[in-house]
């Protein structure tokens, strides 16, 4: 309005806080601006949604002569789950931190990224990956920084722990979704016209009848038994 932000979320808000998000956001008399608080790691995407709803809504139209790439890197390593109360591995507990960030590892834990990276083309995600921990001590703080005791690592990841004492090479990669290339190439809309045999929305290969019954004899030869 002529005389400035009008919503029920100005009561909890003061003048000046109130001018910076008009000056910052450039708004002016007429202008709609969303404001959500909440948990970053759930607004932000929440936000992100309703940005490309409005611009569908409003018919913005986008430049589409241009392919634009980009890196995103400095994922968090973690993410906090208040159902727990514990950290989670982000990825998955075997991919390096930042090494500047390692002193947080035991401290602060959520100030901690990963050397993880992903590449974005035209906002869609056409490849991702990850440098990996290769050495005992830096996977071993990994592991307490997500409650895994000393002996739940031995028993379960010990083969990996006792192989990096032999000294293992620093080691990643990355994997690119050739599906989804293809789909942007091509302009379809759906990564599911790309593939050659799609699964079925209840998960159902149609082409090679999938997953199906298996029988007892191929059971006992991987000595697997099946509980009802």
């Amino acid at each position: 309005k002529e005389d400035g932000l009008e919503a029920p979320i100005s009561k909890f808000l003061t003048d000046e806080e109130k001018n910076n998000i008009i000056s910052s956001l450039n708004a002016k008399v007429g202008d709609l601006v969303f404001i959500l608080s909440g948990p970053k790691q759930k607004a932000l995407p929440i936000m992100g949604n309703l940005r490309l709803e409005m611009a569908k809504r409003l018919d913005l139209k986008v430049n589409l002569t241009e392919d634009e790439l980009i890196w995103i890197t400095k994922f968090p390593l973690f993410e906090w789950d208040d159902e727990t109360q514990r950290f989670y591995a982000m990825h998955h507990p075997f991919t390096s931190p930042l090494y500047e960030d390692v002193k947080y590892l035991e401290s602060e834990p959520a100030k901690v990224h990963a050397r993880a990276y992903d590449l974005v083309m035209n906002g869609n995600e056409i490849a991702g990956g990850s440098m990996r921990i290769f050495n005992s001590e830096l996977q071993a703080k990994m592991f307490a920084a997500l409650g895994i005791s000393v002996e739940e690592a031995k028993e379960k990841f010990g083969f990996l722990m006792n192989a990096f004492q032999y000294g293992a090479p620093p080691h990643g990669g990355i994997a690119f979704g050739l599906d989804r290339m293809v789909m942007l190439f091509t302009e379809e809309n759906s990564i599911r016209d790309l593939i050659a045999f799609p699964k079925t929305t209840s998960g159902l290969s149609l082409m090679d009848e999938a997953p199906s019954k298996v029988s007892e004899e191929q059971l006992r030869e991987l000595h697997i038994k099946l509980r009802k």
